[in-house]
């Protein structure tokens, strides 16, 4: 009696695993038999959007559904964000993310959600490099030039954002920490302020895309000092990198990545993964971004795990340092 006992316990136990098991594998294999949904976390028009906006059709004619993309914005986008991690992990709502959403979600006290733990990583999408520039009115001409004035004045040099958290501020507060440097930072509600004010000398330097900073550069109206990426950019490529010009560990590239819920079937995560990696490989794509200002990009579920990891507690750390706060 006993003996049956246990191998009816047996029986159930594996009954049981199997039964869990079912949902996953028969939703890979039906998969997808309905919309797909594309979360942008902020609002149209931004890199995120484009990017989204440029795939879903391509990705709509592999997949035989239509692809939609949603815009939640709000809270530097962790609202939309959130969203996501929160929907059912079926395949049929995705993220647009970047590297922001890490830092974002530590700026912010009772975020909802961890970035790490609640998405699974699909596939990058692409990158967008930063530059590090002065207006001419300041005379500073190199960034050893930079970090000799702001070590020998402390809090004179002053540099703008586009607000607290924004990549262009975080990219200064890395600067700041490998450099030991103190400089004044004065931010702004959103892009057009600073850049005005950059441009009219009332700001010193700051950091600007790539794309954006060298039409100001041709034109004489702000100087280059250094480009954030890990290599040169072929839009200013007598640009030196930070790291070439003796800072290490300055790599402010901005990646935009698709997302996501954890725990989504693995067999569908390969195949977006897959499909999005063919999209961001076409001529007119990356043509398209190109012009935006954004290099087209792609990895594998794991490596874009890697980076999401290891950029986490990089920004994570010039968090605590600096003692940021959006709030």
């Amino acid at each position: 009696m006993t003996h049956l006992y246990k191998t009816s316990s047996v029986l159930g136990c594996l009954l049981m695993a199997f039964a869990a098991v079912l949902p996953a594998s028969a939703l890979a294999q039906t998969w997808p038999a309905q919309t797909i949904k594309i979360i942008v976390p902020f609002t149209p028009g931004t890199g995120m959007d484009t990017i989204a906006r440029t795939i879903s059709p391509k990705l709509s004619e592999r997949l035989g559904q239509p692809v939609v993309v949603q815009n939640i914005p709000g809270a530097s986008g962790n609202i939309g964000a959130d969203n996501a991690a929160k929907a059912s992990a079926d395949g049929y709502t995705m993220l647009m993310g970047a590297n922001t959403m890490l830092i974002a979600s530590q700026l912010y006290k009772n975020v909802p959600f961890n970035p790490v733990d609640d998405f699974s990583p699909v596939s990058m999408a692409a990158y967008g490099t930063l530059m590090l520039v002065a207006n001419p009115k300041t005379g500073i001409k190199s960034m050893q030039e930079l970090i000799a004035v702001a070590k020998a004045k402390p809090g004179f040099i002053t540099y703008g954002s586009p607000g607290i958290g924004t990549p262009h501020h975080m990219a200064m507060e890395l600067f700041k920490s490998k450099t030991g440097l103190f400089m004044l930072h004065v931010p702004y509600k959103g892009t057009a302020g600073y850049v005005q004010d950059l441009l009219a000398g009332e700001l010193m330097v700051g950091f600007l895309p790539v794309h954006v900073a060298q039409g100001f550069v041709s034109a004489g109206k702000l100087t280059a000092l250094a480009v954030g990426g890990a290599t040169r950019h072929p839009v200013a490529p007598n640009v030196a990198t930070i790291q070439e010009l003796g800072v290490k560990g300055v790599n402010v590239d901005i990646w935009y990545a698709f997302f996501l819920p954890v725990k989504t079937p693995a067999q569908v995560v390969n195949r977006l993964s897959t499909e999005i990696a063919s999209i961001m490989n076409l001529p007119d794509v990356r043509s398209v971004l190109s012009k935006a200002g954004l290099d087209a990009a792609s990895s594998t579920p794991v490596e874009l795990n890697a980076v999401v990891k290891k950029d986490y507690q990089r920004w994570g750390a010039v968090i605590k340092r600096n003692a940021i706060t959006a709030e």
